[in-house]
């Protein structure tokens, strides 16, 4: 057999893989679809209700396309929501002065320079991400207060494009393509995984491990940067808030970010993200729609999640946060 017939099948076993995976993730997406449609069927999952769903999930999808950067290399980042919040504020603010410019250059370039600070002060001190980023999203929901003069920030109406169809979708699928040239084109996406699977024997290719990490977390602070002008855009205004409550912002991304995890080894972790996202927006929709308390809601989804990551993720070295 010549390399082009072994290239050519590898390849057609990749692209079943993938079909298998993506299949898998929508017959999730319809079982939850149909349970709730049956529980609710007057208040769930109509046409409207589901474009909806999308709409609200993209926005996650972003956040959680960046912090799958990182989590791939066994790191971990907290200050996603203190982020999302700063950079929203200063994009706001500066829209006014500035307008569509200063909304999306505020927004990417705050997200870029925060994420190129966790880098270095992660690098530099040697200390765990998970206790670095704790401690720097205190500081940068202080700066946001500071920034925000303790008053909300509200986007004007003429700019708040990016909040709803057809704006929100465009952006959210340049941050996916951004995010997908990225992993599978670009040397970032390889030494990402390399370092995640077995750092030592990547340093010891003569690759710098270090610079590889500050480069993921700055790209993922650039995605969180595009997801903050869906979020201040689809709120049309945003508040800074402090003693860590920003930390409500980083469970969504990171659910979703468990779903890219999951099914990685179907190599579609940016698809599966957007898929995941958009069932996780079915599971909280339709805990809604039958009225269940918040902390059910909680519960079962909880649960759902760690059924799906259980039955489909392998254990891999990269699994132990640094």
């Amino acid at each position: 057999m010549n390399t082009s017939s072994q290239v050519q099948k590898i390849r057609k076993k990749d692209t079943l893989t993938s079909f298998y995976g993506v299949g898998l993730l929508l017959i999730i997406a319809v079982v939850i679809w149909t349970i709730f449609k049956i529980l609710t069927p007057s208040n769930f999952g109509s046409v409207d209700n589901l474009y909806y769903y999308l709409q609200s999930s993209i926005i996650y999808s972003v956040g959680a396309c960046g912090l799958y950067f990182i989590i791939v290399m066994g790191l971990f980042d907290f200050s996603i929501g203190a982020n999302i919040i700063l950079s929203g504020i200063v994009g706001a603010v500066l829209s006014k002065h500035f307008g569509y410019a200063g909304l999306v250059l505020g927004c990417m370039l705050c997200g870029t320079l925060i994420g190129f600070l966790n880098g270095v002060i992660y690098i530099k001190l040697k200390i765990p991400s998970m206790i670095v980023t704790v401690g720097l999203m205190l500081i940068y929901e202080s700066i946001a207060s500071f920034v925000g003069q303790g008053s909300e920030q509200s986007l004007d109406k003429s700019l708040q494009w990016f909040g709803y169809a057809p704006g929100n979708i465009i952006l959210a699928a340049l941050a996916f393509v951004i995010a997908q040239i990225f992993l599978k084109y670009t040397k970032i996406g390889t030494y990402c995984y390399a370092i995640g699977s077995n750092e030592m024997s990547t340093k010891n290719m003569g690759i710098n491990v270090n610079i590889y990490k500050l480069r993921g977390f700055v790209l993922m602070h650039f995605l969180i940067g595009i997801m903050a002008i869906l979020v201040v855009s689809y709120g049309s205004s945003i508040r800074a808030i402090t003693g860590m409550a920003s930390m409500d912002y980083n469970f969504t991304p990171m659910m979703g970010c468990f779903f890219g995890m999951a099914f990685k080894k179907f190599n579609i972790p940016i698809l599966a993200i957007i898929i995941g996202e958009f069932i996780i927006s079915l599971l909280f929709n339709g805990f809604i729609a039958l009225g269940a308390p918040t902390t059910i809601q909680n519960v079962i989804t909880g649960l759902v999640l760690l059924v799906v990551v259980a039955l489909t993720i392998k254990h891999t070295k990269g699994a132990v946060i640094k």
